[in-house]
């Protein structure tokens, strides 16, 4: 079975950043401080993140980059926490602005991109308990992305005997013990994001945060 035609992908990924603009331009001020389901990171840190390939040239990027050795890890962090100090209205401009943007992140293609700013839209909305519900199409994408072996890897998820169940949704991945919950959440889980307690069922509560 095929996925989803780039127009569509696209598409998704536009309509998904206007509808998380629309969220941030409605927070209160003091939200923007809160933490967010990233370690370390508010939410105006997630925001600057998930803007900043926006915001660099390919050129700025590259020096970035060597000012952190090399390692991405490094310098997705500092830049965030730097360019955190911009004002809400600002950061909120840098991703209503830049919705039919066409950036990829390397090897992820549109999926990624997609996968990118529903993940870290969620570690903002679940963390500040905003009730947003993002579209079954969009959350089908983002869970058969995020359950392939190599993401799977890249986040350090071990979802050996295990088996996820949407029950919000179609939708089903793995063998073994079952954990049940809402489709978002589970993407949240197999991202390596610690959950509230109570958010899934089936699962040893030794994995979720108090």
């Amino acid at each position: 079975m095929s996925g989803p035609e780039p127009a569509g992908l696209a598409a998704a990924i536009a309509a998904e950043r206007r509808e998380l603009a629309a969220v941030l331009a409605a927070l209160d001020p003091g939200a923007w401080e809160q933490p967010s389901l990233c370690a370390g990171w508010r939410v105006r840190e997630v925001v600057a993140h998930m803007t900043m390939p926006f915001r660099y040239s390919t050129a700025r990027f590259v020096l970035e980059m060597g000012r952190s050795r090399g390692s991405f890890t490094r310098m997705a962090d500092r830049c965030a926490r730097r360019d955190a100090a911009a004002s809400p209205a600002e950061l909120t401009a840098a991703l209503a602005d830049n919705a039919e943007h066409p950036w990829r992140p390397p090897g992820g293609g549109l999926t990624g991109a997609l996968t990118h700013d529903v993940i870290h839209g969620l570690d903002i909305t679940t963390a500040l308990g905003i009730d947003r519900t993002v579209p079954a199409s969009r959350m089908t994408i983002v869970l058969d992305g995020i359950t392939t072996p190599r993401s799977l890897k890249f986040f350090g998820t071990d979802l050996t005997g295990v088996s996820l169940h949407a029950d919000d949704l179609d939708w089903t991945a793995g063998s073994g013990r079952p954990v049940t919950g809402a489709a978002q959440d589970l993407a949240l889980f197999a991202c390596g994001r610690q959950l509230p307690r109570g958010r899934l069922q089936g699962i040893d509560t030794g994995y979720m945060s108090a």
